[in-house]
Parts: structure tokens; sequence; C-alpha cells
């Protein structure tokens, strides 16, 4: 399997595109609607529960319309809320962290966990091992981005990097795979399916991958005026998360062949072996643990030491578990 000419521009997942696909399913709502959602979402493979929700049918029979934004990563769909561009949204926790910091957001629940979606690989043909060779060398990553917050801030520091020791290539993680074949970049950090494509077809082997380091939990976000207006919506929406968390555990084939076919008809050329090993390395498991706050609270105190926040949130108004536990419980 090999990446055929113009793969970048195939590769770009516009919201437009995902809007238009969305347009096709033709799903029927009901006549008593709650309020209206508007959705962000990756179209990486953190997004793609979210993709599975909003073509699942849950939604919809709870009376809960939702206009999409996709994106090709979720510090994007950050800047939209913050924006007050979209209502809703998921990303990781650094992510949440500024964006609770620069536009009050709030986090409505855990989703999933994606540690071991993320690697940091190497072209292959430099044959490259440990964190600590590529000093020197131009590395792919989606600055701002969570995934890219944790290697600058943690595991590069770790490994003896310091910024200046690499060369940071800025780009959207839906183009490395491109850059990584054009060998204009050396390495790259980035979420599946993305690396999956790569180890696929020869074009890079793995260095590491966050889980050791950072489990990401990928937490839903909302503004905090939706969340003050809106609370019988997103219990609701919480509802059909939990629902469609069942599908993945008990029908995960399914699952898996509702978003293989996002992926083909931007014109990916993966087989469905590849992206089946992709998608399982996404834990979708909806609710708010109790370890979240400390956690979240490490990666402000990182955030606040690295200057990209103005203060460590007050996680009272931070997290929301309320609405999670409503949703169970009704």
């Amino acid at each position: 399997m090999k990446l055929r000419p113009g793969l970048t521009r195939r590769q770009h997942l516009a919201a437009t595109g995902a809007v238009a696909l969305a347009a096709g399913f033709g799903l029927s709502r009901p006549a008593a609607a709650l309020e209206s959602i508007r959705q962000g979402y990756q179209t990486n493979m953190w997004g793609m529960p979210t993709y599975y929700l909003l073509r699942s049918g849950a939604l919809d029979k709870r009376g809960i319309r939702v206009e999409e934004f996709a994106v090709p990563s979720g510090n994007l769909t950050m800047q939209q809320m913050v924006a007050r561009q979209v209502d809703l949204g998921t990303y990781a926790g650094p992510s949440f962290v500024l964006g609770h910091d620069k536009g009050g957001l709030v986090a409505i629940a855990v989703i999933e966990n994606v540690g071991r979606t993320t690697r940091i690989m190497a072209r292959k043909d430099l044959a490259l091992t440990k964190v600590e060779q590529l000093k020197g060398l131009k590395i792919a990553n989606q600055t701002g981005s969570s995934v890219g917050n944790i290697f600058v801030d943690q595991i590069a520091p770790a490994a003896g990097l310091k910024k200046g020791d690499y060369q940071e290539v800025r780009m959207d993680v839906n183009n490395m795979v491109a850059a990584m074949v054009a060998k204009t970049v050396d390495a790259m950090v980035n979420v599946e399916p993305y690396n999956a494509i790569a180890e696929a077809d020869g074009i890079a082997t793995t260095i590491m991958d966050y889980w050791s380091v950072d489990k990401m939990p990928v937490l839903m976000a909302a503004t905090p005026e939706f969340a003050a207006k809106s609370a019988d919506t997103i219990v609701a929406y919480l509802k059909a998360w939990l629902e469609v968390a069942r599908d993945f555990q008990a029908d995960p084939n399914k699952v898996a062949n509702a978003i293989y076919g996002f992926y083909t008809s931007k014109g990916y050329q993966l087989s469905q072996e590849t992206f089946r090993r992709a998608l399982a390395t996404v834990d979708v498991n909806p609710g708010f643990p109790a370890d979240l706050r400390p956690y979240m609270q490490a990666q402000a105190e990182i955030l606040l030491k690295e200057k990209k926040i103005s203060a460590v949130p007050d996680w009272s108004k931070a997290l929301r578990p309320e609405f999670m536990e409503q949703a169970r419980a009704s």
C-alpha cells in the first residue's frame, strides 16, 4: 500500500467536507427537539467517537439537533469555543486548561483516553529508537495542541532536549505523513490513524507512545454560557454518550465500519485491518473519574510554569461533574 501523489490535498480534512458528508445520512428528527448544539470535533482519531455519536441516531431520538464543526485537531475546536463559534467540543487536558484560561470553558465529561493513539515517530530510514536522538532534526508538531505541548514541555526536556536543540516544524497532524514521505521533516508527533498509515506503508517507525507519560483523557467541554442555559440538553446529550459507549464495547465492528468510511471518503488509502488497529488504541468510557482533578492540577502547573496561562483554574468552576451525575442517575 503506497501513498498516492496528491496525498496532502486529499488529506485536508476540511469542516465543509465533514458537514457535507453528514448531510447524506438523512436521519429523522423527533418533533419535540431540545436546544440545538454547535458541536466541534477533530478529524483525527480522537474526534471519531464524536463523529460516530453524530451518526448513531442517539441524539436524534432524544430531540437534539446538531450543527457540526470539524477541524484537524482539538486545539482548533478550543479556539472556536473561546470565540463562541462552537458550544461543545473535545480535546485533551492541556488544551482545556488553555481554553478555560482564555474563555472560561468548563468540562462536562471525560469521553475517552488516548495516550496510546499518540506517538513520536521517525522516518524509517533514520533507524531512530530514542527521543534524545532527535537532537538537531526537524520535528513536525501541531504547535499549541495538547500533544504538542506535552512533547515540548515534558517529553523533550526529560530526554535532555531544550528548545532550540531541534527544529519544530509547525504543521497540522493530517499533513505530517506527506511531509515524512517528502523528507521535509525527520520525525513527527502525531495521532491515529496517521501513525498507523505511516507504519503500514513503511514510512516511519515508532520511538514511543504517550501512554507511559500521560494516558491523555479527552474532555468534552462546553462554553460557560451553554452550560448555564442548556442543562437539560447537556444531560440528554450525555445520556446519548453513555448509550454510544456500549457500541464501542459490545459491537466494535459496527463502530469501525461507520468510521472507516469517513477516512476512505477523504481519499485515505488504508486497509480495514490498519484502521481497526488504530481505532483499538482509543479507550471510550464516558464519565467523570475521581482522579481527574489532580491530573488537571498537574497539567495546569506545567502550563503556568511555561507562562502559557495566567493562573491555575478554580476547579470547582472549571470541572462540572453534576451533568454526568444526572445523566447516570436518570
